[in-house]
């Protein structure tokens, strides 16, 4: 049976706080088997007879906004796709590899237009870059996270779609954990 990871936007931010536990619960009851949560920020495992990405993003979406009241923007990548954005290095291993940098990926449904594209890319600058690789951002902050000039919110108008943003570090062990048998 296919195995897909869900990444959940709005999930222990904000005051919105769900145990994982519920989140496992929530995932189950759609039919979902082998459901595992890792760390407490809206990353959930799953096995699914389904195919398809899009519909299964709609279905937890939908069933996610009855259970806990809110929408949960889900972006939903099948294992190979996990592996391969856990294996992507878009920067200079010079960069990835110092320590006072962070890489950080954006997840959206589809890849931005040519527009979004270059209203990013006009960002890029002594503290920021970004790399653009089908439906995910690669975003390396030469610093802090939280002292970069772009947000994750700031980072969804200039892309004019809703997205979800994971530390690379969080999704090669997500990859080591869940899809690689490591």
């Amino acid at each position: 049976m296919p195995r897909y990871a869900a990444f959940l936007r709005a999930i222990n931010v904000g005051g919105r706080v769900v145990k994982m536990e519920r989140l496992r619960t929530l995932f189950e009851e759609l039919a979902f088997s082998d459901v595992k949560t890792f760390i407490a920020s809206g990353n959930v495992v799953f096995e699914s007879r389904s195919r398809s990405a899009g519909a299964l993003e709609k279905s937890i979406e939908a069933h996610l906004k009855a259970a806990l009241g809110y929408e949960v923007a889900t972006f939903v990548r099948s294992a190979d796709e996990v592996v391969a954005v856990a294996d992507h290095e878009p920067f200079p291993q010079a960069e990835l590899s110092n320590p006072a940098h962070g890489l950080y990926v954006a997840f959206m449904r589809e890849a931005p237009g040519k527009a979004c594209e270059g209203a990013l890319m006009s960002r890029r600058s002594d503290f920021d870059d970004f790399h653009i690789n089908g439906r995910e951002v690669y975003w390396l902050c030469r610093g802090r996270f939280s002292d970069s000039p772009t947000s994750s919110t700031h980072l969804e108008k200039i892309l004019k779609c809703a997205a979800t943003v994971r530390n690379s570090t969080t999704l090669r062990k997500l990859a080591a954990a869940h899809f690689r048998g490591e």
